[in-house]
């Protein structure tokens, strides 16, 4: 054997280093898996998964309790706040990287920083005191008034208008997530050679066709991965939706109302959980959220390859 194909120590030492710190993920997931499980045990026992999962009764007094209600506001809750921060982040990325003046690049760039580092519980405040009564006063009154006599979609937004709803609760997760979209899209509109840029506005296209027929085609797959963390950002968030959600039990139709997300019921409700089955029940709640999660980045990975072989023939 030669000496160029020898390990020396140290790199053996490095291999087996960064080994062990790859395989302390999976440990790590392992480990939390397995105790959500052992926890939740007792709940899966009683109510199984088919019930647990389509049953909207959550009655800590009768130890009745089901998941239903918290996933859909999980889920209505999320996919709201997806549709209001990927224009608004897609919107930042493009001006800052195709239309911004380079004075301004930079300010920008650091605000959106700023943005993110932001912790969960400030946003939370400000929109408990800030947000809410603007939205109450103005926003969803407004919503109320054109939408009056518009059959489907007066049912959305039904009720009183306070402020500590889903709607709000949806717009204060869209500003949180903004930013970890908006840079990961900066980036990757960066990556575009600009040689393919200026072959485009060498044959007579405008900015705009730049944008969508060279720009965006080529940086898809960051974007796509962007909106990925985005996406397990709020699904996760805890703190700044329980400001602004309330804890209703409840399927509604409108986005006036009060709901509940399985992170939210989890905070309002662990340090009440007084017996065996309702503390269970809450580790179960909590496993379904790490399941939904893992099936949802699964997902989102499956399809990320997908266009990525795609892309590359």
């Amino acid at each position: 054997m030669s000496e160029t194909s020898k390990k020396s120590p140290m790199d053996m030492v490095f291999a087996s280093v960064t080994g062990i710190a790859s395989f302390s993920v999976i440990i790590f997931i392992i480990g939390i898996l397995y105790v959500l499980i052992n926890e939740s045990s007792l709940a899966i026992r009683q109510f199984g998964v088919i019930q647990f999962l389509t049953s909207a009764d959550w009655d800590p007094v009768k130890n009745s309790f089901g998941a239903l209600t918290n996933i859909y506001g999980t889920f209505l809750t999320t996919i709201l706040s997806m549709v209001f921060a990927i224009p608004v982040a897609i919107g930042i990325a493009i001006f800052v990287t195709e239309i911004s003046p380079n004075a301004l690049k930079g300010p920008i760039g650091i605000a959106i920083e700023l943005l993110a580092a932001i912790p969960s519980i400030i946003y939370g405040m400000w929109g408990l005191f800030t947000l809410s009564p603007i939205m109450s006063n103005y926003v969803e009154p407004f919503l109320k008034k054109i939408t009056v006599g518009l059959p489907f979609v007066n049912i959305i937004f039904q009720g009183t208008p306070m402020g500590i709803d889903i709607l709000t609760a949806s717009v204060i997760l869209s500003i949180m997530i903004i930013p970890f979209t908006a840079s990961i899209a900066r980036d990757s509109f960066n990556l575009t050679p600009s040689v393919v840029k200026e072959s485009a506005y060498a044959i007579g296209a405008t900015k705009w066709e730049v944008v969508k027929n060279v720009v965006l085609p080529y940086s898809k797959l960051g974007v796509f991965g962007g909106i990925v963390l985005s996406l397990g950002r709020a699904l996760g968030e805890t703190m700044a939706v329980a400001f602004v959600l309330g804890n209703n039990h409840r399927i509604t139709t409108s986005l006036l109302d009060a709901a509940a997300t399985i992170t939210v019921t989890l905070a309002n409700e662990f340090a009440e959980a007084d017996t065996d089955i309702y503390l269970s029940s809450l580790f179960y709640l909590a496993l379904v959220l790490f399941v939904m999660s893992f099936i949802t980045l699964a997902i989102a990975k499956f399809f990320l390859l997908k266009a990525e072989r795609k892309y590359s023939r």
